[in-house]
């Protein structure tokens, strides 16, 4: 099989051609999008990461250069459209998880960081600057952390902030009974914002969850509450975001992702200026910790990226798609 693969990044190569096994692959950094749908022509798999956009445009192409399946090498799947997908007749299938452990751990981590400032405490003793004033933190022991969505990232999660010693409070449409039998809480969504210390995301991205994490919505949580979010970066309403860091209703917010990163996230632009007010406002907070989209990041987790989308390319000629969206 041809298979061409967009938005490549240098860290995902090796653990794909580990797996391409005789399969003819072509890595291109361009994003897909209806410009560069035409690089696809001659291909019979294209494969694409979170920011490539599958409109009808491109799948109208797609469908004239013959393409027999579109994979992708990530969970989300809101960049395609599949019902066009699905008339075009072009098979789509995902990576559903990959590694919820490597999402679950850079969530405490990024909490920690922010708690216990060690992002800070290294620059200053890199300037041999060895004050403590400024570097307090509060112990996560017997805190009340609010995990929104139990599912296997969110359950991983749970499980880590009950061996930290937190109360930890739940809020999913499905209550996990084994998360149960652990001691974790399902409570309402309201209860959730108002109990928790800090507040973990971990939910995909719909019409019903975009901007959950609202201005309404950071009303009802308590003073000095802890934000992270790991998931999709448009459950969280940056303008509202930066307001109350403003105002200090929100102590700390640790972001992995952002609403706008598409064309961002990913690349080097330490030679742009920022075009992005938001964002860079946001940087500027020091009680703001951000990540580019990193939280999958580890062997296991892209080992286990490129091993699912081989599989689903080698069941092509079965039309068996074990991850057909």
């Amino acid at each position: 099989m041809k298979i061409i693969v967009f938005s490549t990044h240098n860290f995902e190569k090796e653990y794909l051609l580990k797996q391409a096994n005789g399969h003819n692959v072509t890595f291109i950094k361009e994003q897909l999008n209806p410009e560069t749908a035409q690089l696809a022509k001659g291909h019979d798999v294209v494969c694409i990461f979170t920011n490539d956009k599958v409109s009808k445009e491109v799948l109208d192409q797609l469908s004239d250069f013959g393409i027999k399946l579109i994979t992708l090498r990530c969970a989300g799947f809101n960049n395609v459209d599949l019902e066009y997908a699905k008339s075009k007749k072009i098979p789509v299938t995902r990576v559903p998880e990959y590694s919820p452990q490597a999402i679950a751990e850079h969530t405490m981590a990024m909490i920690l960081t922010l708690n216990r400032k060690t992002h800070k405490a290294y620059n200053r003793v890199r300037e041999n600057n060895f004050n403590l004033d400024g570097l307090v933190g509060f112990d996560l022991y017997k805190k009340t952390i609010g995990v929104i969505g139990t599912g296997k990232i969110g359950k991983a999660f749970c499980k880590i902030a009950l061996g930290f010693g937190c109360r930890v409070l739940a809020f999913d449409l499905t209550k996990d009974t084994e998360l149960e039998k652990l001691g974790v809480e399902y409570v309402g969504f309201d209860e959730i914002l108002k109990e928790s210390k800090i507040i973990s995301l971990h939910i995909p991205l719909n019409k019903s969850s975009y901007h959950l994490i609202n201005d309404a919505n950071i009303a009802k949580m308590q003073d000095g509450v802890v934000l992270i979010n790991t998931s999709r970066g448009g459950l969280v309403d940056t303008k509202a975001l930066i307001k109350n860091l403003k105002e200090k209703k929100i102590l700390a917010a640790g972001l992995d992702v952002y609403e706008e990163e598409e064309n961002l996230f990913f690349d080097d632009h330490s030679q742009d200026v920022l075009q992005d007010d938001d964002l860079a406002r946001l940087m500027t907070f020091p009680n703001v910790l951000i990540t580019s989209h990193q939280a999958f990041l580890t062997h296991e987790a892209l080992s286990n990226i490129a091993q699912t989308t081989f599989e689903s390319i080698n069941s092509i000629e079965s039309q068996n798609f074990k991850y057909l969206i």
